[in-house]
């Protein structure tokens, strides 16, 4: 089984999000069963005794494997020290046993589902943080990451089942201005996924980094605290 939930910003909201009252389900799911996190997972923040606690917890007390992509507020310097290793298609970092970072621009086949993963977004308080401390420039893609995501999906004939991103296209940035009174600027990544979107195939595609639940147009399904089992 395979599950889609939102930001979890780490200690903040893992305990509450994943426990078994919120999440029953999880009863029933084995370590072959995985919880995605589409960003601002933030266990990888300080590391310290309270970041381990929790990485402890989804590793001995969590009886599924935990992926998660990158979203804006990830400390970039510690993520990175994680060696990439190939899993299921596509490039992770091995956090533990059970907790993976899906990296930018992979497809990853989990399941006999194809998942095209691209974190990353521009944090819109980061004039209030410290670059290094609570910012990182990293929260932005490299040009290798964004031409290595366009690389991959012409090597899956520009088709998959779940695309899996932080934040979202143009068109989708717009709607979410226009209907909910948000002052968004595009940026690079807006134009990016747009051009993702005019091309690529896909039945649904996840995004989290704006903190509510929301089914959109194209296909397009914002989430945060929802937890959503695959297929939909």
């Amino acid at each position: 089984m395979i599950f889609i939930t939102g930001d979890i910003h780490g200690t903040i909201e893992i305990g509450k999000r994943l426990n078994t009252r919120n999440f029953p389900k999880q009863r029933e799911l084995t370590k072959k069963d995985y919880v995605i996190v589409t960003g601002d997972f933030g266990l990888i923040w300080k590391l310290d005794a309270e970041d381990q606690y929790w990485l402890k917890w989804l590793k001995k007390q969590k009886n599924f494997t935990t992926l998660f992509i990158d979203g804006n507020h990830e400390n970039f310097d510690l993520l990175e020290k994680y060696p990439t290793e190939f899993w299921n298609g596509g490039k992770i970092h091995k956090i533990n046993d059970s907790v993976f970072h899906m990296t930018r621009g992979q497809v990853f086949n989990i399941d006999g589902l194809k998942f095209f993963t691209f974190g990353g977004a521009a944090s819109h308080d980061k004039e209030y943080r410290v670059e290094g401390k609570s910012w990182w420039r990293r929260e932005m893609p490299s040009q290798e990451e964004y031409e290595e995501g366009l690389k991959n999906l012409v090597n899956n004939s520009w088709a998959v089942d779940y695309v899996l991103t932080h934040t979202c296209s143009i068109e989708i940035l717009n709607w979410l201005n226009n209907h909910y009174s948000f002052n968004y600027e595009e940026d690079i990544m807006h134009n990016y996924f747009q051009t993702i979107q005019n091309q690529l195939k896909y039945n649904r595609w996840f995004f989290g980094h704006f903190h509510y639940d929301i089914n959109l147009i194209n296909n397009n399904r914002l989430i945060y605290k929802d937890i959503i089992e695959l297929p939909v």
